[in-house]
């Protein structure tokens, strides 16, 4: 049979076993609250117990364009690593952004422009989701501004130049243009920082609005195409996974791909795979963090979540893996791992980018420094073993966008001279020592 894009988004919050934690309002700063008011629909799909959602017919249509995306078995990858068991690919990188963040990126500007918004302001880490959104702004005729993590800009210069050709503005955070970049004293290169300038910035700027890629409900319900396609190209090809791979930034690429295995187990009452989080061991919220109530950016102003988190003051060691480098887990990724049905899996970037070169040999497709997580976490479960993970059916796995702007870190590792920065344990200890814990109870396994 021949897969189709799908028509409808598919939700996971209608099969949780307990409604996520409700948002708390926190301590502003003197300055007061910044108020994020997103399109009715948006809001709809975050706390609506809907499980289908109809794409709008313009955003079908852009969706054509590059879906569906290809999946594959790695069979070459898997000889290499010494495999048990197939290693299947779903890859979103052939796109403009380069990367799985386009499908949320052009729902959300359409919803935007639907409400009259005229400009959409954002922050992004490694650039993809501020290439994505430039890419969906041009589309709808919106002004776009983005805030880019400075050392990511820096290492990556045509990630500017592309979100420059698509009409946005791009600024290096941090910034001289707002007040949060000011506190910080031009420190903290991190996401959570230019999230606070964008934030910041479009609650001043009269027709503007902040919008985000990775993290809330409705990104993650629009990023559910990946897993949609792919359960439907695995049964083409007959194959079976037992385990379901994708990185953890936030989480959206990881949560597209594997909700909807969780939604369907759910619905039908069939097996569940394992949903597997990969991130960096720089970051390590869901391996080594506290599931708490803390910030989503770097202002304090927005509404506290319910996360498993490093900390939001923490300062995160620097990487190439810049998508990953954001201190807490979306509030839908964090309740799944704490109801024990999202594992992790923590990797260094020496040893993720090394299975990307193993990988691109192999596979001849150059996966980004994020991607390489998921790849590596993939050929542990299918090699040794991760702890008591370990796949004996088949793997699923996202390799979220392409690495050809990444070049810079591959080329230290071929050099000899990419390195690992371990957290500190008494910093990470200090970062979340006055978060308040979530109480809600962990399922019984």
């Amino acid at each position: 049979m021949s897969i189709q894009v799908p028509a409808q988004w598919r939700s996971a919050l209608p099969y949780l076993d307990e409604r996520l934690p409700e948002d708390r309002t926190p301590q502003t700063r003197a300055g007061g609250s910044v108020q994020v008011n997103l399109p009715m629909e948006l809001a709809r799909q975050s706390i609506q117990q809907k499980e289908f959602w109809d794409i709008p017919a313009p955003v079908q249509e852009a969706y054509r364009s590059f879906r569906p995306t290809p999946l594959w078995r790695a069979s070459r990858f898997e000889q290499a690593i010494g495999s048990r068991v197939p290693i299947w690919v779903k890859y979103e990188g052939e796109n403009i952004s380069g990367s799985h963040k386009l499908n949320t990126a052009l729902a959300q500007a359409y919803y935007y422009h639907k409400a009259g918004v005229r400009e959409l302001v954002t922050g992004t880490g490694a650039g993809q989701w501020g290439t994505a959104l430039a890419a969906a702004c041009s589309l709808f005729g919106m002004r776009c501004t983005i805030f880019m993590v400075g050392t990511s800009l820096e290492r990556k210069p045509y990630r500017g130049v592309l979100m420059r050709l698509l009409g946005a503005e791009v600024h290096a955070s941090p910034t001289t243009l707002t007040d949060v970049a000011r506190q910080s004293g031009g420190q903290g290169n991190s996401l959570s920082l230019a999230i606070g300038e964008a934030v910041e910035y479009a609650a001043r700027t009269s027709g503007a609005a902040f919008c985000i890629g990775s993290g809330e409900n409705y990104s993650i319900l629009h990023q559910s195409v990946i897993g949609l396609e792919a359960a439907e190209q695995l049964a083409e090809h007959e194959a079976e996974v037992d385990a379901v791979i994708g990185c953890v930034g936030a989480g959206s690429n990881f949560g597209g791909l594997a909700l909807p295995f969780y939604t369907e187990a759910k619905a039908s009452g069939g097996t569940m795979p394992r949903l597997v989080a990969a991130e960096s061991s720089s970051t390590p919220k869901l391996t080594k963090g506290v599931y708490a109530y803390d910030k989503t950016d770097a202002t304090g102003t927005s509404p506290l979540e319910a996360m498993y988190t490093i900390g939001s003051d923490y300062s995160i060691p620097d990487s190439h893996s810049a998508g990953l480098r954001y201190h807490g887990a979306a509030k839908l990724i964090s309740a799944l791992r704490h109801q024990g049905y999202v594992d992790a899996v923590a990797v260094d970037q020496v040893t993720a980018l090394e299975c990307g070169r193993v990988f691109t040999q192999t596979q001849t497709v150059l996966p980004a420094p994020e991607s390489c997580h998921a790849l590596a976490a993939a050929a542990r479960l299918a090699t040794s073993g991760a702890g008591d993970l370990r796949a004996e059916r088949g793997i699923l796995v996202c390799v979220s966008g392409h690495g050809y702007l990444d070049l810079g870190a591959y080329q230290q590792l071929l050099d000899g001279t990419l390195r690992d920065q371990a957290p500190s344990p008494a910093a990470l200890l200090a970062a979340v020592s006055g978060l308040a814990p979530v109480d809600s109870p962990a399922r019984q396994s």
